[in-house]
C-alpha cells in the first residue's frame, strides 16, 4: 500500500506534519496510524478546516449541546472545541516532542483574524489561548503582515511559541525571523531563557495559482518552487548570521521554515509535486491527508534542495520577462491571503452559529 517515501524524507532530516485536524480523525486512530505508519511528526490546522469538520459532521454535536448548555457561545464555543482537538493530538505527539528535544511534534492553533490589525488584541489572546491549552508542544499561528510582526516579536518575548502564518516571500520570511530574533533578545536582556520555539510558514501552491495564466506553459508550476528555493537561501542565511549565532550560544533555536499549501491545485501536475521537490533538512512540510497518502503510494525525492540554487533565480528571472512582478505579487497574495482568512473565520462563526441553533 505504502512505499517508504516518508520515512525516507523524514530521515534526510525533514519534519512531515499533517495539515488536518478533525475529531474524527482523532477518534477513529487514522492520526495515531499516520504517526505510527507515514513519519507524520506533527500538525497544522485553520479555520476552513474546522469549518468543514464541524458543519459537516456531526462529531461534535454532543459536545457543542454540552458547551451551549455552559453558556458558550460563537468564538469562545469554538475554541473550546479546537483546543480540545489540539490538546489530544499534542499529547499524540508528547512523546516525538520529548524524542527530538523538543524541536518536533508541535500542532498549531490560529488567533482570530478578526483582531488582525489590532496587535494588543492578538498579543493578548495567543498568551490566552497558550495558557488555556497548557502544551508545551501547541503554537499559536499569527500571520507575518506588517500588522502581526510586533505581536509576533511580544508572543516570543512572553514566551509563547509562535506559528507564523500567510508568507509569500523571502523578504517577507527575513521580516518574520527579525520579530522572532528581536524578541529572544530581549528575553535574554531581561535573563530569561531564548528557548521559544517558531516556524516561519511559507505558502507554496498559491504563487502557481496566481500566475497559471499570465505565464507560457513552459513556466506553469515553477514559481513556487523557485520562491521556495529562495526563501531556503534567506533561512539558511538567517541561521548562519553572527547575529543568529549568538543567540544560538546562549541556548536558542532556529525559527524553522515550513512549507505550507503543499497540495497541487493543477491536476495535469504531479500530485506530490510540493513535496518531492522541496526536501531540506531541518524544515517542515505540512501536507494535507490526500497529497500525504499520494507521496506514501507513489513519492520520490530526488535530491535536497540546495543551499543557493542558481535555477531557481533563473527561474524567477523568467517569470519577469514573462510580465509578472514577483514582490508586487508576493504583497498582493498576502494581503488576499489576510482577507481569505477573515472570510474562512466569519465562515467557521457562521457554521457554529447554525450547528447551535439547529442543536439548541
Amino acid at each position: 500500500m505504502t512505499s517508504n517515501a516518508p520515512k525516507a524524507l523524514s530521515q534526510l532530516g525533514q519534519s512531515l506534519w499533517l495539515d488536518n485536524i478533525t475529531r474524527d480523525l482523532l477518534d477513529s486512530g487514522t492520526l495515531k496510524r499516520y504517526i505510527d505508519e507515514l513519519s507524520i511528526t506533527g500538525l497544522t490546522s485553520n479555520p476552513t478546516i474546522f469549518d468543514h469538520a464541524i458543519s459537516q459532521s456531526s462529531h461534535y454535536d454532543t459536545e457543542i449541546r454540552r458547551q451551549l448548555d455552559r453558556g458558550m457561545t460563537g468564538e469562545n464555543l469554538f475554541f473550546v472545541l479546537a483546543i480540545q482537538d489540539l490538546s489530544r493530538a499534542a499529547d499524540l505527539f508528547a512523546a516525538t516532542h520529548a524524542r527530538t528535544g523538543t524541536v518536533d511534534g508541535f500542532v498549531s492553533l490560529e488567533v482570530s483574524p478578526l483582531l488582525a490589525y489590532d496587535t494588543k488584541a492578538t498579543i493578548a489572546q495567543a498568551k490566552a489561548l497558550h495558557a488555556k491549552a497548557n502544551k508545551p508542544n501547541l503554537f499559536i499561528k499569527i500571520p507575518g503582515t506588517a500588522e502581526g510582526l510586533p505581536a509576533i516579536e511580544e508572543a516570543i518575548y512572553a514566551g509563547v511559541p509562535i506559528n507564523v502564518t500567510l508568507l509569500f516571500s523571502a523578504e517577507q520570511c527575513t521580516a518574520a525571523a527579525d520579530a522572532y530574533l528581536k524578541g529572544l533578545e530581549r528575553r535574554v536582556i531581561a535573563g530569561l531563557s531564548p528557548d521559544v520555539r517558531s516556524v516561519a510558514s511559507l505558502f507554496v501552491s498559491r504563487w502557481d495559482v496566481a500566475v497559471s495564466n499570465k505565464v507560457p506553459v513552459e513556466l506553469r508550476n515553477t514559481l513556487g518552487i523557485a520562491v521556495s528555493k529562495q526563501c531556503y537561501k534567506a533561512y539558511r542565511d538567517v541561521m548562519e548570521s553572527d547575529r543568529f549565532q549568538a543567540l544560538a550560544n546562549v541556548g536558542a533555536r532556529p525559527q524553522r521554515l515550513l512549507f505550507a499549501s503543499t497540495g497541487t491545485k493543477d491536476k495535469s501536475a504531479s500530485d506530490t509535486l510540493y513535496i518531492s521537490a522541496l526536501a531540506a533538512p531541518n524544515t517542515v512540510n505540512t501536507m494535507p491527508d490526500q497529497t500525504l497518502l499520494a507521496f506514501a503510494d507513489h513519492g520520490t525525492i530526488s535530491k535536497l534542495l540546495p543551499r543557493d540554487s542558481d535555477d531557481a533565480e533563473q527561474a524567477l528571472q523568467a517569470h519577469t520577462k514573462a510580465g509578472i512582478d514577483i514582490v508586487a505579487l508576493a504583497g498582493q497574495l498576502q494581503s488576499e491571503g489576510a482577507k481569505g482568512f477573515v472570510t474562512s473565520w466569519r465562515e467557521l462563526l457562521g457554521a457554529i452559529d447554525a450547528k447551535s441553533k439547529a442543536l439548541a
